[in-house]
């Protein structure tokens, strides 16, 4: 009996260490006021920390979630979701957010002619303002992800409670340079020379308005006056301006984003640490192939995993900073 019961005792001390080894952690809603309405995210912290550093995490372009899911297709993959469960479980807290009119956020947003790429970057040191208040965080690390990489190197500018910038499968090249790449593969000759006419306009600020038919969902008016603000960012010298030590993250099979922008990146930002990621895609999970179905899987599959390498590189990157 005095043997079971010694037994017993034993097994209560090992449950007792795993409980508090495995210290959930916890989400708390969070809300930054504009004048147009609420912006909301999820602040997610380790368990059973007091003070821990905080990665500020900025979704990609289009309506894409704080959890890194799309509208577009119904794609859910949760890769932004699984970075910052990941972050936590290194004893990193994280903050991501609904874009102004996407999900939660949808009462914050402009009507498309009045929108800028500047309130984008606007609402980024918004919430870089809202964590620097915060007692609890020993330091600011802002994280983009494709289009939110130039938000981010954009707004952790002359806010000097952040420590660091990671840009996450971030253009290295202007938007319309991706746009007129983009319209080149497709072969057509026509559209390649009415593209670069209309992106030369929009680029000296002048807006369109004889835009062929074909053409209009991409160059429609009222979309026109975000293109121009948008395009007067070349994301390689927008990089070089950067303070804080930098963290430029790209993988190897991402089809949107290519190995080729990390590196002009890194040429505007000589003294960044540049990681390359083997079968990493857009969507920050593994993946075999760069063939189009293969990479579908991945965007529609809210169960894989994202990329261990890339939540250990962030988590040594987030923890060197001070």
């Amino acid at each position: 009996m005095k043997h079971l019961n010694f037994i017993l005792a034993g097994l209560f001390f090992l449950c007792g260490i795993c409980c508090r080894a495995q210290v959930l952690p916890l989400e708390e809603n969070v809300v930054l006021n504009t004048k147009e309405g609420q912006i909301k995210g999820k602040l997610l912290l380790p368990g059973g920390v007091k003070t821990c550093p905080v990665v500020l995490i900025i979704a990609g372009s289009g309506p894409t979630d704080m959890d890194g899911n799309s509208a577009i297709g119904n794609l859910r993959n949760n890769s932004l979701k699984f970075l910052a469960e990941g972050l936590a479980a290194n004893g990193i807290a994280s903050l991501r957010f609904d874009k102004r009119g996407i999900g939660t956020s949808a009462s914050a947003g402009k009507e498309e002619a009045k929108l800028r790429f500047e309130d984008y970057v606007n609402d980024v040191t918004g919430w870089i303002d809202y964590l620097a208040k915060e007692k609890r965080f020993t330091t600011i690390t802002v994280a983009g992800h494709s289009e939110g990489a130039l938000i981010g190197m954009l707004a952790c500018q002359n806010r000097p409670k952040v420590k660091g910038y990671i840009s996450v499968a971030g253009a290295g090249r202007p938007a319309y340079e991706i746009i007129e790449a983009q319209v080149a593969a497709q072969q057509n000759p026509g559209a390649v020379r009415e593209v670069a006419s209309i992106n030369g306009s929009l680029k000296n600020g002048k807006e369109v308005s004889d835009v062929p038919a074909y053409l209009q969902s991409l160059y429609r008016a009222s979309v026109q006056p975000y293109l121009i603000s948008w395009f007067k960012y070349n994301p390689r010298t927008v990089i070089a301006s950067v303070k804080v030590p930098v963290l430029i993250v790209q993988g190897k099979n991402d089809i949107q984003v290519s190995v080729e922008d990390a590196e002009l990146l890194k040429k505007g930002c000589p003294a960044a640490e540049l990681l390359l990621i083997d079968k990493m895609n857009h969507v920050l999970k593994d993946c075999e192939s760069k063939d189009v179905q293969q990479q579908m899987l991945t965007y529609g599959n809210p169960s894989l995993p994202v990329n261990s390498t890339l939540i250990a590189s962030v988590s040594t990157f987030v923890k060197k900073l001070k």
